[in-house]
């Protein structure tokens, strides 16, 4: 089912969702299980799993010079997806990148998605590998999502990248993109991000997730200005609990997203991880309640490959 029927479906009650990553790689698939099977209880109708691109690194061979080699740490998304849909009969969702990735390459990859009876995608751009400092699309692929959700859109309409292909199955995907409360990193200004955003629900796009955020006024004064450039679309808040201390540093760094004062002092006043996780879990639990009251189609949960303090936010809320 696609998205956007699970929140037609739903009839203005909040569902919960969440998002994990591919295990490492040498990791075995269950690990992937443990953290889903305690969230199962709260019927998330669908699962986000994360596409890593792929990174450099540099061998030293025999004679002293380096090889550089391309590696992948945590692929499988596609075989995730099939398994989750397979084993827990939920929607998966995977994301799919504009980063290393050819046109050709995305409408394979969009193909096999087909085959398996996967319904949604979410298209980002993605980021830069880190040995780059800005991000590089591949030369015969996309430089942004909205190219990407057009492409997808294109194939949902029969219409591959050889023209001379007869009798051209028509996908049906459910597309989602991201958007940012507190703008893109790159974006001038938030009202432009938007026009970006407005751009990629224009080539097709059907749904937003955003990006995680600590102060509901970001998110409420983000979909107000969304609306008023005529964005439509549901608009899902993406949340992330708090769990360590460092975060308070790395998350701004690395998301480029406000702490508020109120929560970065409470995190500051913890001996030790464990308290940070207690202060992060209640703080995210009065974000989910006050998005729920304010009627979000989805509260959507960042996990990064831990469930437990989810599981505890989502006990408290739903």
């Amino acid at each position: 089912m696609k998205i956007t029927q699970h929140i037609e479906k739903a009839n203005g009650s909040s569902l919960f969702s969440f998002e994990i990553l591919p295990p490492l790689k040498g990791q075995h698939i269950q690990s992937i299980y443990d953290g889903i099977d305690p969230l199962m209880e709260f019927k998330p109708p669908f699962i986000d799993v994360t596409y890593h691109r792929e990174e450099y690194v540099y061998i030293e061979q025999e004679n002293g010079l380096l090889e550089k080699r391309i590696v992948r740490k945590r692929p499988g998304t596609v075989g995730i997806c099939a398994a989750i849909q397979s084993k827990y009969g939920v929607d998966a969702v995977p994301h799919i990148l504009c980063g290393g990735f050819s046109k050709e390459d995305t409408e394979n990859f969009l193909i096999d998605l087909d085959f398996l009876g996967i319904k949604n995608v979410m298209a980002l751009r993605g980021d830069a590998v880190k040995s780059e400092t800005y991000f590089k699309p591949d030369p015969k692929g996309h430089c942004y999502a909205e190219g990407l959700v057009r492409q997808i859109n294109d194939l949902n309409k029969g219409k591959f990248q050889e023209e001379l292909l007869e009798n051209n199955h028509q996908t049906d995907f459910c597309v989602g993109v991201a958007g940012y409360p507190e703008k893109h990193m790159e974006a001038p200004s938030l009202d432009k991000d938007i026009e970006r955003l407005r751009e990629k629900v224009n080539a097709g796009a059907e749904y937003v997730v955003t990006q995680m955020f600590f102060n509901n006024s970001r998110f409420f004064e983000f979909v107000e200005k969304c609306r008023e450039k005529g964005i439509k679309v549901p608009i899902i808040p993406g949340l992330k609990p708090i769990a360590t201390k460092n975060q308070l540093t790395m998350i701004p760094h690395r998301f480029h997203v406000d702490l508020p004062d109120d929560l970065t002092r409470e995190v500051e006043k913890c001996r030790n991880n464990e308290q940070v996780r207690e202060v992060g879990v209640e703080w995210c639990i009065e974000q989910s309640k006050e998005l729920i009251a304010a009627g979000v189609p989805v509260l959507h949960y960042y996990s990064m490959g831990r469930s437990s303090n989810i599981r505890e936010i989502a006990a408290a809320v739903f």
